[in-house]
């Protein structure tokens, strides 16, 4: 996974976690139903006393499991989200006489040292997706505490986006700029 979704990996080793904890405790459990472990005596009652609880209490435990399954659910869902996909662009004119390719992370590398020089930023990240016909750039900026996000967006309207356009030959690149906040603050030395 990349570095623009860092609790990505955190994420899937709780729910790998999660999962191998379940499918321990449904092993064991069917295991010893059937007699096949022996440290729990199949017949013996799961908790002591034999009244039901009340009606209502099944309601409940209904009711936080479904949440709790939903919730889980939502979690896992969460976890595919990807970065758009990059490609390779191939510019043919002549076929005949060879092709052209660029990589997408080549394309915007001179851009991000660009964009990392702004007032306020301290890094970024960026996905040029899609192919020359439909691009699409998702952009992600680590601003400094005291970065104008609003600055830098203009500057970026203003300067870099239609320099990207310009050296890629574009008309138009639609853009998705997400702005992360590092504790760092004031001027940093490279």
């Amino acid at each position: 996974m990349s570095g623009l979704n860092r609790p990505a990996r955190l994420n899937r080793t709780l729910l790998g976690l999660v999962g191998l904890v379940l499918l321990a405790t449904g092993g064991f459990a069917v295991a010893t139903h059937f007699g096949k472990l022996t440290v729990l005596d199949p017949g013996a009652p799961l908790v002591p006393g034999t009244a039901t609880p009340p009606t209502w209490a099944w309601y409940v435990v209904a009711a936080v499991a479904l949440v709790v399954g939903l919730l889980l659910l939502r979690w896992l869902a969460a976890q595919l989200t990807r970065k758009p996909k990059t490609h390779t662009w191939r510019f043919e004119t002549d076929p005949g006489r060879g092709r052209t390719e660029l990589a997408a992370s080549a394309a915007v590398a001179p851009f991000l040292a660009e964009v990392e020089a702004y007032p306020g930023v301290h890094t970024a990240h960026a996905t040029l997706a899609g192919t020359h016909d439909a691009p699409v750039l998702a952009l992600v900026l680590n601003a400094e505490q005291d970065g104008d996000p609003t600055e830098i967006r203009n500057r970026l309207d203003a300067h870099g986006l239609p320099r990207l356009r310009q050296a890629l030959d574009l008309d138009a690149l639609p853009v998705t700029v997400e702005f992360r906040f590092t504790p760092r603050t004031g001027a940093r030395i490279r």
